[in-house]
């Protein structure tokens, strides 16, 4: 696959470039390293004030016993915590201690840094049109 300005397969760049985030841990907010499934796991979590175990497993597209063991590390870290649903015993409730708020602000304060530089990079018509390159590369990945 060509790029539009003759380079040797960006989409491939991309992806491997992807890759290799994935695989180095960061520092956000004065937090030990914490690898990409952890801070977006952090950032499920920080989207509310608590979330079930198991609608956190849904929204990161794992099984239960996935979300229960990167919940283990995460609580090993200070954090998180877990505490008993009021209403039902079976259930257990996930939310951010002190430290994973700081994670979680720093998390989005890199997102917030990185789109604001895209954009005034690309303006507001290139934004739009990435913005809508990347819909269309998700629902191809979706196929």
């Amino acid at each position: 696959m060509q790029g539009g300005r003759g380079d040797a397969n960006p989409l491939g760049r991309l992806i491997l470039e992807i890759r290799r985030l994935e695989r180095n841990p960061r520092h956000y907010g004065g937090v030990g390293p914490l690898t990409p499934t952890e801070i977006h796991t952090i950032d499920a979590i920080g989207r509310e004030d608590g979330i079930l175990m198991s609608e956190l497993a849904a929204r990161l597209g794992i099984t239960k016993g996935a979300a229960t063991q990167i919940i283990g590390r995460l609580e090993a870290k200070a954090l998180v915590r877990r505490t008993p649903h009021p209403g039902d015993s079976r259930s257990v409730i996930v939310s951010l201690a002190e430290q994973g708020k700081a994670a979680h602000k720093a998390h989005e304060e890199l997102h917030r840094s990185f789109y604001n530089q895209l954009r005034a990079e690309l303006g507001a018509e290139g934004i739009s049109t990435f913005e809508e390159g990347i819909e269309k590369f998700i629902a191809f990945l979706k196929k």
